[in-house]
């Protein structure tokens, strides 16, 4: 449906549409015969990479620094490519147009500056633009290899090949002499960095072995291995030691329990019993005092003797306090009483042994445990450093590797460029170099190309300006627009019937009549209850036939033997007149005013059909219509007639027919696609519903069948034969004519 809509759009513009296509289509001959013919010649260049023996690369040195080899910097980017854009720079072409003496063609408006500027017509010869020579020449890189054609067009077919084998010679010249220039800098550049390197090499080596030397390094690695097996073997003494302490501190605990003393005191106790001079001068002591208690049972505590007793055992207490003090020191044993506390049993003294030597064994257990985990923590901090140690050694290493990697480098990539400089080698050779193309064998204009191109621009102008034609026309083209622009019921479809106005009486078995009469049934279907008797027609603009429509219904009408009033209330442009062949001298108007009576105005021009015109064109006539004695005529008509047909002027003209409807039983409402236009029939629609008209429905006046995608009428043409065949060409004419002024 899609593709009928567009061949229809361009049926109706086809005028403007062949115009523009013919128009395109000979620009293109005339382009394709007036040209000279050019002569295409092709070369081809085959790159490559450089041999590892003359590589300038110096990406060892300097990451990203490759010199002279054929590679691409990023990855979407095509070796080729970029070789391709040299071949095509704007020096080497100036070296080619030198090389072959290139001139400029003056065009016809440098010639008309020229003759201008100097009166005559003719241009000095100058050399012709790198611009100029680029836009000919083409680069072409062949899919999955490392060849780029190269070809160029030219009116001489000998100077075709020229060009294309010189811009090649040109290019691979230019080539080698910057491979050339890169090896003489690579040079200089290694010759300046040897020395720096040199220095470096020297320099980390001294850092590495001072390193070294500050802390006693010798091989980390295995010095890491080593400590860990021997923090693993102090951990298990330490263990071992740990449990020893354990024992001995139990053992201890266990007899200083018994004792009923700490090791202290026991070995105080164990060294003041073993201590002769403490024992004399604490018997001496103990006899005083047993003395003294033996003379205070005799005499008071005054008497001579006790107090000589006293004085005796405080000397002799004084005597064994310095003795016990020579013995065990000053936080020795006290002497308390009578000094009983310094002498132990035999018993006693095997268990403060014991308690001594637990003792000693206990203190023997903790100094090795304390021994051993300063020794454990001592090569901890040891390992803990280690790592430290070996990435300060690995970062000196790593420095001294490359700038000995470096220097090695440098001296070999020495050698290499000494080599690349006195060689004569480039990226890219001429496998296959520039021939002559046949003479007989133009490579452009192309007749057949450039005419279809031609053809397929001439279409498409020709399709879009039927479409830019479409959209800025406005007017509605076939039935189904129209009914759905309106929305009114559709009683009727007149097809277009040329120049035959009265079509119902001049060819009344015509399907053009048939159509009339279908719609005066439809009108009469309308109400099976109260008959239509007066009937106002009218339409959106002028043009629309609705004249005709009015005098053909009423044809139709008083063809069945109802007694038909015709009435043109059309006073600005009456046309019933003209219509039926009248006079035009007492109509309408005349009625109104007084001037004239009906029954002397009105004109019988067929049995049962009377004619009234419309008059003397009045200077106000919506007032005339807009009047009681109009209202009154349409019942005195309504009631001499069984069908009042009341012709008003168009809705764009005058607010007539909106006026006249309110006096009749309804509107019928004449439209006619490609006239009508949908601003105006949206605006007749509107002023229809703000004035409350009573719309009978809707006639299509008109209507070309081969301009309608669906239409019965091709069926009509075949029922009816030749008579309604003949008019309906004649109408299909004359609607093309009003599309094209249109």
């Amino acid at each position: 449906m899609e593709l009928q809509r567009y061949w229809f759009i361009l049926k109706r513009h086809w005028l403007p549409a062949l115009a523009v296509f013919g128009s395109a289509l000979g620009i293109a001959a005339l382009i394709t015969f007036l040209s000279k013919p050019q002569y295409l010649a092709e070369g081809q260049l085959l790159f490559k990479s450089n041999d590892s023996a003359t590589s300038l690369s110096l990406s060892d040195l300097a990451p990203g620094d490759d010199r002279g080899t054929l590679s691409a910097l990023g990855k979407q980017v095509s070796p080729v490519d970029t070789e391709a854009q040299v071949v095509i720079s704007i020096p080497l072409l100036q070296k080619v147009i030198a090389v072959e003496d290139l001139q400029k063609k003056p065009d016809w408006i440098d010639q008309i500056g020229a003759f201008f500027a100097t009166g005559k017509s003719e241009i000095p010869v100058e050399p012709a633009e790198p611009i100029g020579l680029l836009k000919k020449i083409v680069l072409r890189h062949i899919p999955s290899t490392d060849v780029l054609a190269i070809s160029y067009q030219h009116p001489d077919p000998q100077k075709a090949a020229s060009v294309v084998n010189t811009l090649m010679a040109v290019y691979l010249e230019n080539n080698i002499s910057t491979n050339r220039a890169e090896a003489v800098a690579a040079r200089d550049f290694i010759e300046q960095q040897l020395p720096k390197t040199e220095a470096t090499v020297r320099k980390a080596e001294a850092a590495l072995r001072a390193f070294k030397e500050k802390n006693r390094v010798i091989n980390i690695e295995e010095e890491s291995k080593s400590s860990v097996g021997v923090i693993s073997s102090l951990d298990n003494q330490l263990a071992q030691a740990q449990a020893q302490l354990g024992d001995a501190s139990a053992r201890s605990e266990s007899l200083r329990g018994k004792v009923g003393m700490s090791s202290q005191e026991a070995l105080a106790l164990s060294a003041l019993s073993q201590s002769p001079a403490v024992q004399l001068a604490l018997t001496d002591f103990q006899k005083a005092e047993s003395e003294l208690e033996l003379q205070r049972a005799r005499y008071q505590e005054g008497h001579p003797t006790i107090t000589n007793l006293k004085n005796k055992r405080n000397q002799l207490q004084d005597l064994l306090k310095r003795r016990v003090r020579e013995v065990v020191g000053k936080s020795g044993v006290g002497v308390q009483g009578s000094g009983t506390n310094l002498r132990i049993s035999d018993l006693d003294q095997k268990l403060v042994e014991n308690l001594v030597l637990s003792e000693v064994d206990r203190q023997g257990s903790s100094n090795r445990v304390s021994s051993l985990a300063n020794e454990r923590d001592s090569y901890k901090r040891r390992v803990n450093v280690l790592p430290r140690l070996e990435q300060e050694q690995a970062e000196l290493q790593r420095r001294l590797d490359v700038s000995q990697v470096t220097y090695r480098t440098l001296l070999q990539k020495l050698q290499e460029v000494q080599v690349a400089e006195k060689q004569n080698v480039g990226n890219a050779r001429i496998i296959a170099p520039a021939l002559a193309p046949d003479p007989d064998k133009p490579a452009s204009p192309s007749v057949v190309t450039n005419l279809g191109i031609g053809t397929i621009l001439g279409t498409l102008l020709a399709f879009a300006l039927a479409l830019v034609l479409e959209l800025r026309d406005k007017s509605v083209k076939t039935v189904s627009e129209t009914r759905e622009l309106f929305g009114y019921t559709l009683l009727g479809v007149i097809p277009a019937y040329g120049d035959d106005k009265l079509i119902v009486k001049e060819a009344p078995r015509s399907s053009f009549s048939e159509a009339y009469r279908m719609l005066q049934a439809n009108l009469r279907f309308l109400s099976s209850d109260n008959a239509l008797k007066v009937i106002v027609v009218t339409s959106s603009v002028p043009g629309e036939g609705k004249s005709t429509v009015s005098a053909n219904l009423a044809l139709a009408i008083a063809e069945l033997g109802r007694r038909v009033l015709l009435v043109d209330a059309d006073m600005r442009r009456p046309s019933q007149h003209r219509l039926w062949d009248l006079t035009n001298v007492a109509g309408l108007s005349n009625v109104i005013v007084g001037e004239a009576d009906f029954a002397s105005s009105v004109e019988r021009t067929m049995p049962n059909l009377h004619i009234l015109t419309a008059g003397v064109v009045p200077p106000n006539a919506l007032a005339l219509l807009d009047s009681k004695r109009m209202a009154s005529l349409v019942e005195q008509f309504s009631s001499q007639y069984d069908y009042v047909i009341i012709d008003t002027p168009s809705m764009a003209v005058a607010a007539d027919a909106p006026v006249l409807g309110k006096m009749s039983d309804g509107i019928l409402f004449v439209s006619r696609p490609g006239v009508v236009d949908s601003s105006s029939a949206v605006a007749a629609k509107e002023l229809m519903a703000q004035s409350h008209q009573n719309i009978l429905g809707q006639v299509i006046n008109g209507v070309v069948p081969e301009n309608e995608p669906d239409s019965y009428y091709y069926y009509a043409k075949e029922y009816y034969g030749e008579e309604s065949t003949a008019p309906n060409k004649k109408a299909a004419k004359s609607t093309e004519k009003r599309n094209v002024r249109s």
